[in-house]
């Protein structure tokens, strides 16, 4: 059973989603979301020689943008330097991370890839974070000479940066323009999900503040090193309650305050706080919103917000996962053990997490019949089955919709994060057509085509089709 806070928060989140879809953005998003699937079967973007495509709401993304940067802008002075940087992992793809550059978001990027996924959409270094448990000599070279600011995660990773040779751009002959910092972890606890969780007494990731000695070596780490001028903490993202994220961002400040204290003088100057805003996949509804969580902050931690300090974010999951939409075509529909079956192509390949965990990840599954019309009729228990050749392989277990029929189009929804751009190749399934959509008030539909659907010869191809005869030659 959870505790009185918890339930407090739960209760507050049900009424804030009824609140927040009585706007109407619930059913904006669903109304474009119908639009776009039938606009999708009536141009052929959808059909039997192509049953499986993903779809992206444009103007949703725009939106929750607006609400992002909306939120924050009310609980700092004016003046106060914010960079919200999307964590690019929740959608590595280039038109994505362009739109968003183009809403004022920046971009945190976690590898090489995602960094050079960054740079082609056009995102600048001084928009860029770099975050990863394990970056390479050659990753924190190319960071500081492009002035992207990097938190370091371990001792060792900063010895790596006070090793630079001589000419190397680095932040301690003034060479690098890049903002540095160290990622703490605050071991405020865990939420729902473990694997979400990077807050805990034994995670992965940054320095635990707790363990024995190690608070005092980061105070000591700054006053050493007059060019570390930021702190990051994340708490985690799905199942991590929101009481539990300002908990981790209020231990972070008390340590950006007991530095500076130390220090004499202003030495860290910007504050990460991660991103990780739970997303609602139960409804339409926007559920917990940026303003709420923005506000809990400021009344948590108010000295965060008085002007003192820059702020960065690193919201991913909450900004796109409402706004994506995988649509399968019914392959065929049958029957065991007395239960409907739908056979889709939508499977493993695009929702790995809620096939392998579904009782962690589960999907809400829309129901359309063969001209992508919202179908209609008594709902009836079915599970939602994909390509894949392994029994696990279901979208939805035991979901109470419309009797889906050969023909007929189910779809994924709010999979627009951590979904059909996370290809997983199990039977060298093709990755999906990725297209986005804007619908006028009229219901009109245009497309623009994000990633080609992967052809036969790409698989082949990626497989080492070219050097068919090297184990034998």
């Amino acid at each position: 059973m959870g505790t009185g806070m918890e339930k407090a928060e739960h209760a507050e989140e049900a009424r804030e989603a009824v609140t927040h879809d009585e706007g109407g953005a619930g059913a904006g998003r669903a109304a474009r979301r119908e639009a776009a699937v039938r606009a999708a079967v009536e141009q052929g973007l959808l059909g039997p020689g192509r049953p499986l495509a993903a779809l992206l709401d444009v103007t949703g993304i725009r939106e929750s943008a607006a609400e992002l940067r909306e939120a924050f802008a009310a609980v700092t002075p004016p003046g106060t330097p914010v960079l919200h940087a999307f964590a690019v992992k929740a959608s590595p793809l280039v038109p994505v991370l362009r739109l968003l550059h183009a809403e004022g978001i920046g971009a945190e990027v976690a590898s090489p890839g995602e960094l050079a996924l960054a740079r082609a959409a056009g995102v600048p270094p001084e928009r860029t974070v770099l975050d990863s448990p394990a970056k390479t000599p050659a990753e924190l070279r190319e960071a500081l000479a492009l002035g992207i600011a990097v938190n370091v995660d371990n001792p060792q990773e900063l010895a790596r940066i006070d090793a630079l040779p001589a000419g190397a751009p680095a932040p301690q002959t003034g060479s690098s323009r890049s903002p540095v910092g160290v990622r703490v972890n605050p071991q405020v606890g865990g939420g729902a999900i473990e694997a979400l969780s990077t807050a805990t007494a034994t995670s992965k990731f940054g320095v635990a503040l707790r363990d024995e000695g190690a608070r005092e070596w980061v105070v000591r780490a700054y006053l050493d090193r007059p060019w570390l001028t930021r702190l990051h903490a994340h708490t985690g993202s799905q199942g991590i309650a929101l009481s539990l994220m300002a908990r981790g961002v209020a231990e972070t400040y008390a340590l950006a305050e007991e530095i500076n204290r130390r220090a004499g003088r202003h030495q860290v100057d910007t504050v990460d706080i991660g991103g990780g805003l739970p997303v609602n996949f139960a409804s339409d509804a926007t559920s917990p919103t940026y303003a709420r969580y923005a506000r809990l902050l400021k009344e948590t931690v108010p000295g965060l917000f008085d002007g003192r300090y820059g702020l960065v974010t690193e919201f991913g999951r909450s900004l796109l996962a409402k706004h994506g939409t995988v649509v399968a075509r019914v392959e065929y529909a049958k029957s065991a053990g007395g239960r409907p079956v739908a056979v889709t192509h939508a499977g493993v390949q695009v929702a790995t997490r809620t096939v392998y965990a579904p009782a962690v990840w589960p999907l809400r599954i829309a129901a359309y019949d063969a001209e992508g019309l919202p179908k209609e009729g008594t709902a009836v228990v079915q599970d939602v089955a994909g390509p894949a050749c392994f029994a696990g392989d279901l979208l939805a277990r035991g979901q109470a919709l419309p009797l889906l029929e050969q023909g007929d189009y189910a779809a994924a929804l709010d999979t627009g994060a951590y979904g059909f751009a996370h290809h997983y190749a199990y039977n060298s399934l093709p990755r999906p057509a990725v297209h986005g959509f804007t619908a006028d008030a009229f219901g009109r539909v245009t497309f623009a085509l994000v990633r080609p659907a992967q052809s036969v010869e790409e698989i082949v191809a990626e497989s080492g089709g070219a050097h068919a005869d090297a184990l034998i030659s």
